[in-house]
């Protein structure tokens, strides 16, 4: 069975921590879309790791993990990546990461371009000042470099003087900032791809391939649904299609072998950068609900803005996924709470929104209508059946799934990879 794990909030729901897990059962993981601007936290025996673009399942090492042709690469943070588990006594084997040849490359300039950018708007959107924007925008301007690019001298030299002419005239004569050099990036990138092309290959032949020899493959979301550029919260959004619909043009494997998708939520809601947040936390609250949850970018660092359980944004976003199946994490960051609130709709001037508004408009001003349960005492912190939650726990489970209409098959009580609980199909 191939299938697809994705994000159904604004990112940060838990992936890396499902993904590591469910990868152990499968032959691939697949990751499809964005760059380093995302960030997947793994804790394995009491150790952390934090992957932004090698695939979760990068840990398990007779598995093979793949980075596709939608993803944005950084080749300066990925050679890191990789140095960094070498550090730890993990070696990453060619054998076991292939890169597509035709995923784009994040250059010195489209850092710089992004903070610019970002600096000049009266609106600011939250970038991660990380290049992703620029570089996608360069890919759909057909003027990107991609990864293939870097193995063939020739060929990068002619595109990058080519980006140069154009990117040191917007440099100089709209953001007044020193020009590059092209000698500087030309031999750096050039040393990037020596380092990486035993990893280069034609990743959408070798999966299906792969699927044709019935080897099982997870594809490997990045963000969430409402950072999508197409149906996320806009332009509060990232770059690329971070929905279950981004998985075929970012790694070539037709929607016919994909089998199914689970979505991932936080047992609440965060979310990191600028936009719209109808059911977010009052300022003082929400420190001490951070400081619990330890809701801190796992890219950035940045302070996330956390709120409650929106069940209106969810049950859109599971449908735009066509989910079958429910992640709920972090319940344990619940545990003590004497109310819990879920949001069932919203309202905007006198009347009651059930459906996710696409109005940016209407989303801004919208107030929450909430249901209130009861919380519990008992700790839910690693446990690791669902008989032994406590009671509160379970009705809150069983509430949301009510609510959302798709069932739950799995729930994570704390970071570990045994921290977490499989619920049997009925």
């Amino acid at each position: 069975m191939n299938f697809v794990v994705v994000g159904v909030q604004w990112g940060d729901e838990g992936k890396g921590k499902l993904i590591d897990f469910l990868s152990d059962k499968v032959d691939i993981t697949v990751r499809y879309q964005g760059g380093n601007n995302a960030g997947h936290t793994v804790v394995v025996n009491e150790e952390e790791y934090i992957f932004h673009l090698l695939p979760s399942a990068i840990l398990h090492q007779q598995k093979v993990c793949v980075i596709g042709n939608g993803v944005v690469i950084d080749p300066r943070a990925l050679i890191q990546e990789i140095r960094d588990l070498k550090k730890r006594r993990i070696s990453v084997k060619t054998n076991q990461l292939k890169i597509s040849g035709n995923a784009h490359v994040v250059m010195p300039y489209h850092r710089i371009l992004d903070g610019l950018r970002e600096s000049k708007r009266y609106n600011k959107i939250g970038t991660t000042g990380r290049g992703i924007g620029p570089c996608y925008a360069d890919k759909i301007n057909r003027c990107g470099i991609r990864m293939i690019d870097l193995m063939n001298a020739r060929v990068f030299q002619s595109k990058l003087e080519d980006n140069l002419r154009e990117k040191n005239e917007i440099f100089k004569k709209v953001f007044r900032h020193p020009e590059y050099s092209f000698e500087d990036i030309y031999h750096e990138y050039l040393r990037f791809g020596k380092i990486l092309k035993p990893y280069v290959c034609d990743t959408a032949l070798y999966l299906n391939d792969m699927i044709d020899q019935k080897k099982t493959v997870l594809f490997e979301g990045a963000q969430g649904t409402f950072l999508d550029i197409d149906f996320g919260t806009y332009p509060f959004v990232t770059s690329s299609n971070s929905t279950v619909g981004g998985v075929c043009p970012g790694s070539g494997v037709a929607p016919t072998k994909i089998d199914k998708a689970i979505a991932v939520v936080k047992a609440y809601t965060t979310r990191v950068g600028e936009g719209p947040f109808p059911t977010e936390f009052p300022a003082k609250f929400m420190d001490t609900f951070r400081l619990k949850g330890k809701e801190f970018g796992a890219t950035t660092g940045r302070a996330r803005r956390c709120g409650w359980f929106d069940s209106v944004l969810v049950r859109y976003a599971l449908m735009i996924n066509g989910v079958s199946e429910l992640a709920i994490m972090k319940l344990d960051v619940l545990d003590g709470m004497k109310k819990i609130k879920i949001c069932t709709s919203y309202k905007y001037r006198g009347r009651v929104v059930k459906d996710f508004p696409s109005d940016f408009d209407v989303l801004r001003r919208a107030k929450p209508v909430y249901e209130e349960m009861d919380g519990w005492d008992a700790p839910s912190k690693g446990v690791k059946t669902f008989h032994d939650l406590p009671l509160k726990a379970k009705m809150y489970v069983r509430r949301l799934e009510d609510l959302l209409k798709v069932r739950i098959g799995y729930i994570s009580t704390g970071s570990k990879r045994d921290e977490t609980i499989v619920l049997p199909e009925a």
